[in-house]
Order: C-alpha cells, then structure tokens, then sequence
C-alpha cells in the first residue's frame, strides 16, 4: 500500500486524479504502486506484457527500437508529467511491447495495474479523456518525430536535440555516441559534425558533453 506522501506527489504531477470520484480514487489509490528505477534499468522489454499503464512522476525514460544491424532508433522520450503511448497502445489492443524502454536518470513512475486501467477507461469519464486525449497527442508527437527522421537533415535534427536537451546553462550532458542514438546516425558521423561546429564556434566540446555557444545558430539551421 503507497504512503501518502508517494500518492501526493503523484496527484500533484497529475492533477486530473482530483476530478476522480470518491469511489474511483479509492480504486486507484488501492492499486497503484510506485516502482523506481535508477538510470539505465529497464522499464519494458520488446515483446514484453504490458502489465501496467505508467505515468511518470520524475525523471526520464527513452523508448527505442534497435535494427537488425545493431543501431539503436530512438522513438520518443516520456519526461516528468507524461505517459508512455506504447504502453497506452498495449494496453487499449492488447499484445506486447513493439520497442524497448529503459531509464535515463533515476526515475519514479506511478503504475497503474492493467486490470485497474481497464475498469477506469469503462467507469471514469475523467480518466478515459485524459488517457484518449493524451494518446491523440503523443501519437500525433509521434507523427512528427517521424518526418522529421524520413525529410530532415541530419545537421538539423543534431540541432534540434541539442537545444532539447541543454540545460539552464547550455550544456548536453551525453556522448556523441548518445547523441547518435537520439538523432538515428553512427558515433563517426555526429563527431564529425560537432567538430565543425566546434571550429565555427558554434558549440564547445567537452569529454562526456557539448556546451551550445551559439544558440541563435543553431535554432535557426545556420549550420554552415
């Protein structure tokens, strides 16, 4: 049984839970369970049941798929206040995972088991439009992502990711390998980039990181 504090802290990353009636969020907060994973465990497995439906509380996981050829294909990424639009297509059709999951940074999720998900959709108008308008909006990121993969160039989704991922103080705390895996090229190729970059002024390079020197370059595909 979670303790208050936990329940909180999940109501308060979701706020649509205070729409729930007296009777569902008994049912939620009879159910629920807060797993954590530490960064680089493993959320879900390709293939694997999908036992629960999971909202993410803090922290982040990334979603990928790998090729035949060993190269990791990034597909979307769920961060503090979202939920994961595979495990939402598992659990409304059924079957397994189609991707992988793991955690990037130490990660609090809410887990919701799958026979609770499925009274709700049925019982609570609350939940069901959240979960369906949620799933149309992820789909539609989804949908995004991929024209963005097939039509742009890779100089602008490195650029792109860049400016995602920076902190407060401009810096990219991930490998050129990592960066690689998130834009769906080869360590050699995005190296080669940065280091133009790099020559341009455009960022700094650093071991284990990349510091944005030239935001307004970069946001605007003045690439080179």
């Amino acid at each position: 049984m979670p303790d208050n504090h936990q329940v909180e802290r999940w109501i308060e990353r979701f706020p649509l839970i205070k729409g729930f009636s007296a009777a569902h969020l008994q049912i939620a907060r009879g159910t629920v369970h807060f797993p954590v994973l530490e960064a680089g465990a493993i959320a879900y497995e390709l293939d694997g049941a999908c036992a629960n439906y999971l909202m993410c509380i803090d922290g982040r996981t990334r979603v990928f798929r790998m090729s035949e050829g060993g190269r990791e294909v990034l597909i979307y990424k769920v961060g503090a206040g979202g939920t994961c639009v595979l495990t939402t297509q598992c659990l409304l059709a059924g079957g397994g995972f189609p991707a992988e999951s793991i955690a990037e940074e130490r990660t609090e999720l809410a887990a919701i088991p799958a026979s609770t998900f499925q009274q709700l959709m049925a019982e609570s108008p609350e939940f069901r439009s959240f979960v369906l308008d949620d799933y149309s909006r992820l789909m539609a990121s989804m949908f995004t992502l991929i024209e963005e993969v097939a039509f742009a160039p890779l100089e602008q989704r490195l650029a792109r990711r860049l400016l995602t991922e920076a902190g407060p103080d401009g810096v990219v705390h991930k490998t050129h390998q990592q960066l690689a895996a998130d834009v769906g090229s080869v360590r050699e190729v995005v190296s080669r980039i940065l280091a133009q970059w790099a020559e341009a002024g455009l960022v700094i390079l650093r071991r284990g990181q990349v510091e944005i020197a030239d935001r307004a370059a970069l946001a605007s595909n003045r690439l080179h």
